[in-house]
Protein backbone atom coordinates (compact mmCIF):
# COMPACT_ATOMS: atom_id res chain seq x y z
CA UNK A 1 0.00 0.00 0.00
CA UNK A 2 1.41 3.39 -0.95
CA UNK A 3 1.96 6.17 1.54
CA UNK A 4 0.12 9.47 1.46
CA UNK A 5 1.75 12.51 2.99
CA UNK A 6 -0.03 15.82 2.84
CA UNK A 7 2.47 18.60 3.28
CA UNK A 8 1.93 22.31 3.47
CA UNK A 9 -0.85 24.41 4.89
CA UNK A 10 -4.48 23.35 5.33
CA UNK A 11 -6.55 23.38 2.15
CA UNK A 12 -8.54 26.36 3.38
CA UNK A 13 -5.35 28.43 3.61
CA UNK A 14 -3.59 27.43 0.40
CA UNK A 15 -4.36 25.02 -2.42
CA UNK A 16 -1.71 22.57 -3.63
CA UNK A 17 0.62 23.86 -6.31
CA UNK A 18 2.43 20.50 -6.59
CA UNK A 19 0.70 17.13 -6.40
CA UNK A 20 1.73 13.58 -7.21
CA UNK A 21 -0.65 10.62 -7.36
CA UNK A 22 0.61 7.04 -7.19
CA UNK A 23 3.89 8.14 -8.72
CA UNK A 24 6.25 5.33 -9.74
CA UNK A 25 9.60 5.34 -11.48
CA UNK A 26 11.25 2.14 -12.69
CA UNK A 27 14.65 1.73 -14.31
CA UNK A 28 15.55 -1.38 -16.28
CA UNK A 29 19.02 -2.70 -15.49
CA UNK A 30 19.50 -5.70 -17.74
CA UNK A 31 16.60 -8.01 -16.92
CA UNK A 32 16.07 -6.48 -13.49
CA UNK A 33 13.55 -3.73 -12.67
CA UNK A 34 14.89 -1.20 -10.18
CA UNK A 35 12.21 0.89 -8.45
CA UNK A 36 13.27 4.48 -7.72
CA UNK A 37 9.76 5.52 -6.64
CA UNK A 38 6.96 3.27 -5.39
CA UNK A 39 3.51 4.88 -5.40
CA UNK A 40 4.41 8.29 -3.99
CA UNK A 41 1.55 10.65 -3.11
CA UNK A 42 2.52 14.17 -2.08
CA UNK A 43 0.80 17.55 -1.89
CA UNK A 44 2.76 20.79 -1.51
CA UNK A 45 0.74 23.91 -0.75
CA UNK A 46 1.27 27.13 -2.64
CA UNK A 47 3.77 29.29 -0.78
CA UNK A 48 5.11 26.47 1.37
CA UNK A 49 8.77 25.59 2.02
CA UNK A 50 9.22 21.81 2.04
CA UNK A 51 12.38 19.79 2.55
CA UNK A 52 12.77 16.21 1.34
CA UNK A 53 15.15 14.07 3.36
CA UNK A 54 16.44 10.53 3.12
CA UNK A 55 19.54 8.41 2.53
CA UNK A 56 21.31 8.25 -0.82
CA UNK A 57 19.33 6.21 -3.33
CA UNK A 58 15.98 6.66 -1.58
CA UNK A 59 14.41 8.41 -4.60
CA UNK A 60 14.37 12.01 -3.40
CA UNK A 61 16.31 13.44 -6.35
CA UNK A 62 14.24 11.38 -8.78
CA UNK A 63 11.09 12.84 -7.23
CA UNK A 64 12.44 16.39 -7.50
CA UNK A 65 13.41 15.90 -11.15
CA UNK A 66 9.96 14.53 -11.97
CA UNK A 67 8.30 17.49 -10.19
CA UNK A 68 10.42 19.77 -12.37
CA UNK A 69 9.58 17.99 -15.60
CA UNK A 70 13.16 16.83 -16.15
CA UNK A 71 12.14 13.16 -15.95
CA UNK A 72 9.00 11.34 -17.03
CA UNK A 73 7.56 8.89 -14.48
CA UNK A 74 6.79 5.29 -15.35
CA UNK A 75 3.24 5.81 -14.09
CA UNK A 76 1.17 8.16 -11.97
CA UNK A 77 0.25 11.84 -12.12
CA UNK A 78 2.37 14.96 -11.62
CA UNK A 79 0.27 18.10 -11.28
CA UNK A 80 2.16 21.40 -11.39
CA UNK A 81 -0.06 24.41 -10.77
CA UNK A 82 -3.04 22.59 -12.29
CA UNK A 83 -1.20 21.06 -15.28
CA UNK A 84 -0.46 17.34 -15.53
CA UNK A 85 3.15 16.91 -16.65
CA UNK A 86 2.57 13.24 -17.36
CA UNK A 87 0.13 13.92 -20.21
CA UNK A 88 1.49 17.02 -21.97
CA UNK A 89 3.89 17.01 -24.91
CA UNK A 90 7.63 17.53 -24.48
CA UNK A 91 7.29 21.07 -25.83
CA UNK A 92 4.45 21.87 -23.42
CA UNK A 93 6.44 20.41 -20.52
CA UNK A 94 9.40 22.58 -21.43
CA UNK A 95 7.15 25.64 -21.56
CA UNK A 96 5.68 24.89 -18.11
CA UNK A 97 9.15 24.41 -16.70
CA UNK A 98 10.35 27.67 -18.22
CA UNK A 99 7.38 29.70 -16.99
CA UNK A 100 6.85 28.30 -13.52
CA UNK A 101 9.96 26.61 -12.16
CA UNK A 102 13.43 27.72 -11.10
CA UNK A 103 16.16 25.17 -10.39
CA UNK A 104 19.08 25.34 -7.97
CA UNK A 105 21.52 22.42 -8.04
CA UNK A 106 24.43 21.29 -5.90
CA UNK A 107 26.71 22.01 -8.85
CA UNK A 108 26.48 25.68 -9.67
CA UNK A 109 26.33 25.12 -13.47
CA UNK A 110 27.22 28.73 -14.25
CA UNK A 111 28.58 29.66 -17.66
CA UNK A 112 32.27 30.36 -16.97
CA UNK A 113 32.68 32.95 -19.73
CA UNK A 114 29.76 35.08 -18.52
CA UNK A 115 29.67 37.52 -15.61
CA UNK A 116 27.16 37.20 -12.78
CA UNK A 117 24.84 39.59 -14.59
CA UNK A 118 25.49 37.78 -17.87
CA UNK A 119 24.34 34.49 -16.35
CA UNK A 120 21.12 36.19 -15.26
CA UNK A 121 20.62 37.72 -18.71
CA UNK A 122 20.94 34.27 -20.24
CA UNK A 123 18.26 32.95 -17.88
CA UNK A 124 15.98 35.79 -18.98
CA UNK A 125 16.67 35.01 -22.64
CA UNK A 126 15.78 31.35 -22.13
CA UNK A 127 12.62 32.53 -20.40
CA UNK A 128 11.76 34.53 -23.52
CA UNK A 129 12.46 37.99 -22.13
CA UNK A 130 14.34 39.91 -24.82
CA UNK A 131 16.52 42.51 -23.13
CA UNK A 132 15.22 41.58 -19.67
CA UNK A 133 14.96 44.00 -16.78
CA UNK A 134 18.28 45.38 -15.53
CA UNK A 135 16.60 46.78 -12.41
CA UNK A 136 15.23 43.35 -11.53
CA UNK A 137 18.62 41.71 -12.10
CA UNK A 138 20.35 44.22 -9.86
CA UNK A 139 17.65 43.96 -7.21
CA UNK A 140 17.99 40.17 -7.10
CA UNK A 141 21.78 40.40 -6.87
CA UNK A 142 21.45 43.05 -4.16
CA UNK A 143 19.04 40.86 -2.22
CA UNK A 144 21.62 38.07 -2.31
CA UNK A 145 24.50 40.35 -1.31
CA UNK A 146 26.10 40.36 -4.76
CA UNK A 147 25.57 43.95 -5.86
CA UNK A 148 29.35 44.43 -6.09
CA UNK A 149 29.83 41.23 -8.12
CA UNK A 150 27.81 42.15 -11.23
CA UNK A 151 30.80 42.02 -13.55
CA UNK A 152 32.65 39.10 -11.94
CA UNK A 153 32.92 35.77 -13.73
CA UNK A 154 32.45 32.49 -11.80
CA UNK A 155 36.19 31.86 -11.35
CA UNK A 156 36.45 35.27 -9.71
CA UNK A 157 33.83 34.30 -7.10
CA UNK A 158 33.96 32.10 -4.02
CA UNK A 159 31.91 28.90 -3.86
CA UNK A 160 29.27 30.61 -1.73
CA UNK A 161 29.06 33.53 -4.14
CA UNK A 162 28.72 31.18 -7.11
CA UNK A 163 25.83 29.39 -5.41
CA UNK A 164 24.16 32.70 -4.71
CA UNK A 165 24.51 33.65 -8.39
CA UNK A 166 22.94 30.28 -9.24
CA UNK A 167 20.11 31.10 -6.82
CA UNK A 168 19.72 34.56 -8.39
CA UNK A 169 19.52 32.95 -11.82
CA UNK A 170 16.74 30.65 -10.56
CA UNK A 171 14.61 33.50 -9.20
CA UNK A 172 15.26 36.39 -11.62
CA UNK A 173 12.19 35.46 -13.68
CA UNK A 174 10.03 35.21 -10.54
CA UNK A 175 9.00 31.55 -10.92
CA UNK A 176 6.22 30.42 -8.61
CA UNK A 177 8.21 27.28 -7.69
CA UNK A 178 11.88 26.83 -6.77
CA UNK A 179 13.29 23.30 -6.76
CA UNK A 180 16.64 23.03 -4.95
CA UNK A 181 18.70 19.83 -5.07
CA UNK A 182 21.26 19.84 -2.22
CA UNK A 183 21.89 23.60 -2.66
CA UNK A 184 24.37 23.66 0.25
CA UNK A 185 26.11 20.37 -0.55
CA UNK A 186 29.33 22.01 -1.81
CA UNK A 187 29.44 24.87 0.70
CA UNK A 188 31.05 25.41 4.08
CA UNK A 189 28.84 26.02 7.11
CA UNK A 190 28.93 29.83 6.88
CA UNK A 191 27.91 29.93 3.22
CA UNK A 192 25.38 27.14 3.77
CA UNK A 193 23.69 29.19 6.48
CA UNK A 194 23.62 32.23 4.21
CA UNK A 195 22.01 30.34 1.29
CA UNK A 196 19.42 28.76 3.59
CA UNK A 197 18.55 32.14 5.11
CA UNK A 198 18.09 33.55 1.63
CA UNK A 199 15.83 30.69 0.56
CA UNK A 200 13.75 31.31 3.69
CA UNK A 201 13.60 35.02 2.91
CA UNK A 202 12.48 34.36 -0.67
CA UNK A 203 9.77 32.08 0.65
CA UNK A 204 8.52 34.56 3.23
CA UNK A 205 8.95 37.77 1.24
CA UNK A 206 7.77 36.65 -2.19
CA UNK A 207 5.65 33.61 -1.23
CA UNK A 208 7.60 31.42 -3.63
CA UNK A 209 7.00 27.72 -3.14
CA UNK A 210 10.28 25.95 -2.37
CA UNK A 211 11.00 22.22 -2.42
CA UNK A 212 14.52 21.41 -1.24
CA UNK A 213 16.39 18.11 -1.27
CA UNK A 214 18.85 17.72 1.60
CA UNK A 215 20.51 15.04 3.71
CA UNK A 216 21.29 17.57 6.46
CA UNK A 217 18.76 17.77 9.34
CA UNK A 218 19.89 21.32 10.18
CA UNK A 219 19.19 22.44 6.62
CA UNK A 220 15.84 20.63 6.60
CA UNK A 221 14.85 22.44 9.80
CA UNK A 222 14.78 25.75 7.89
CA UNK A 223 11.75 24.50 5.94
CA UNK A 224 8.23 24.61 7.33
CA UNK A 225 7.53 20.95 6.43
CA UNK A 226 9.66 17.85 5.92
CA UNK A 227 9.02 14.77 3.79
CA UNK A 228 11.15 11.78 4.74
CA UNK A 229 11.82 9.15 2.09
CA UNK A 230 13.22 5.66 2.19
CA UNK A 231 13.45 2.94 -0.48
CA UNK A 232 11.37 4.96 -2.95
CA UNK A 233 8.56 5.57 -0.49
CA UNK A 234 7.41 8.45 1.66
CA UNK A 235 7.62 7.40 5.31
CA UNK A 236 6.35 10.55 7.05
Amino acid sequence: MSEVVRTGQPAAAASPILTTEELTMTYHVGKVDVYALRGVNVDVAKGDFVSIMGPSGCGKSTLLHILGGLLQPTSGKVIVDGENLATVTDAERTDIRRRKIGFVFQRFNLFPTLTAEGNLKLAEHIHGKTGGDSNMRREVLRLLGLENKLHHKPLELSGGEQQRVALARAIVNRPSIILADEPTGNLDSENSDMVLRMLKQLNEQFQQTIVMITHNPEAAAVASRTIEMRDGRVVS
